[in-house]
């Protein structure tokens, strides 16, 4: 089963890092895209009503991006470990990741829905919900919560499967549930006329059968690692090294929602729906961006995390060097198009002209540091995949919790509305400044353990 892998330990590293993040950079645009037509569809479907849903839908999105975050923390905890215990040949270590993370993910799922159900209408408030968009929130809050553990176990298992180097499988898990959720969309929402609920449930729909093929895939034997019930059992070395590892990811998502916490209640108060509806659009122009960028990321992780287990350094350091060329690159060619044409985008989704005019002139400065985005994403990347948590940990909580949310806080009180667009680009150089500095610290420990090692 090990030999399933040692193609990570041969091939050339800029061969490795488009093999394996490409699927994943066309998987997670897909999941962008629909991200960005199911907000299309809430616009045009409700009409005079689209800028109060568009919003509710933004107040709703920190709770799927909660969600998101538990489940991706696991996930990345779980791909580390197995990564390196394939690199290691250990893969009777790697089976047994395999088996705690399937209960792992269970146990915080079930914890996660009952904790979130029953108190509805207390977190929508609290995530900046208006008398206007309230009920479009709650429409779909209520759904997405129903189907947590379609989410939970799909975001795992496409984070495990790329562990194994198999990143097509990923690619086609996303890419069918992708383009099942826009289908879904058209027919309940406009078919049925359920509107927002219709948005809502398509998702936890297309995600359900997005995680039934990946368990397909386990139980059918076509991964190099076997599921078996004796791997089930809880080991707290274990879940321990999972937790520490995937901790970092999991802030890095739940500061997404934090910061979507904070933006809709200081976006209210500058403003109310329309404010809010406009970086409901404009939040998820941005994953344009960054989604191959972590696209890339993905690809990284599976290289670094074999080739630092088989001690093989000037590997490492070569793919980090790759992967950072070609995110600064995707990062570019994001600012060039959505700086260029703002106003387009944005009328796509309402007709509404001050939502447009409004989402113009934010979306113009967001961008502005976007080309340095990927220089804190695979930093972040690189430490999980050594397996050092607390630099993974401090570096995912760099953009949003030390810098975003305070600035996003601060800035509005001396430039008023425009002050919160300004903090996301100012947190993104921060970010990368600081990225940029243990990246080169690591980068010449390496090279002077590869030197050591020829």
């Amino acid at each position: 089963m090990y030999e399933k892998s040692e193609f990570l330990g041969t091939d050339s590293i800029n061969k490795l890092i488009w093999k394996l993040s490409t699927p994943a950079i066309i998987g997670l645009l897909v999941q962008a895209f629909y991200n960005l037509v199911d907000t299309f569809f809430v616009g045009r479907a409700l009409g005079d009503q689209s800028v109060p849903g568009i919003a509710g839908v933004a107040v709703a999105f920190p709770l799927q991006m909660l969600m998101m975050a538990i489940s991706i923390g696991i996930g990345v905890g779980g791909s580390s470990v197995i990564s390196r215990m394939l690199g290691s040949r250990d893969v009777n270590k790697a089976e047994r990741t395999l088996g705690n993370v399937f209960s792992y993910t269970l146990i915080l799922s079930v914890i996660f829905q009952i904790l979130f159900f029953f108190n509805v209408d207390a977190i929508l408030n609290l995530f900046g919900a208006t008398v206007d968009n309230l009920v479009y929130a709650k429409e779909y809050a209520v759904v997405i919560l129903q189907g947590t553990l379609a989410f939970t176990f799909g975001f795992v298992l496409n984070n495990l499967v790329r562990a194994e180097g198999n990143s097509r499988v990923a690619m086609i898990n996303m890419v069918f549930s992708g383009v099942l959720n826009i289908f879904l969309d058209a027919i309940l929402m406009f078919g049925f006329g359920m509107g927002v609920k219709g948005a809502a449930l398509a998702t936890v729909l297309a995600q359900l059968l997005g995680t039934i093929y990946l368990l397909y895939y386990y139980m059918s034997g076509k991964s190099p690692l076997k599921l078996e019930l004796t791997n089930f059992t809880l080991k707290f070395d274990l879940i321990k090294e999972i937790t520490m590892i995937g901790f970092g990811s999991f802030v890095m998502g739940a500061s997404n929602s934090l910061m979507l916490l904070v933006l809709n209640n200081v976006l209210s108060i500058y403003g109310g729906d329309l404010p809010i509806a406009v970086f409901g659009v404009a939040g998820k122009l941005l994953m344009l961006i960054l989604m191959p960028i972590i696209g890339i990321s993905h690809g990284l992780q599976p290289i670094v995390g074999y080739n630092y287990g088989a001690e093989k350094y000037s590997r490492v350091n070569e793919s980090v060097r790759t992967s950072l060329l070609i995110t600064t690159l995707f990062g570019l060619a994001g600012f060039i198009l959505l700086s260029a044409f703002p106003g387009t985008f944005f009328s796509m989704f309402s007709t509404d002209a001050d939502l447009i005019n409004s989402g113009a002139s934010a979306l113009r400065i967001m961008v502005l540091a976007s080309p340095l985005i990927g220089l804190n994403v695979i930093a972040t990347t690189f430490f999980q995949s050594l397996g050092r948590a607390r630099p993974s940990f401090f570096l995912s909580m760099c953009r949003q919790i030390l810098f975003l949310i305070p600035l996003v806080m601060l800035l509005p009180h001396h430039f008023d509305l425009p002050g919160v667009w300004m903090a996301f680009p100012i947190s993104d150089f921060m970010a990368a400044a600081i990225s940029t500095f243990l990246l080169l610290k690591e980068y010449r420990y390496f090279q002077h353990r590869s030197s050591s090692n020829t």
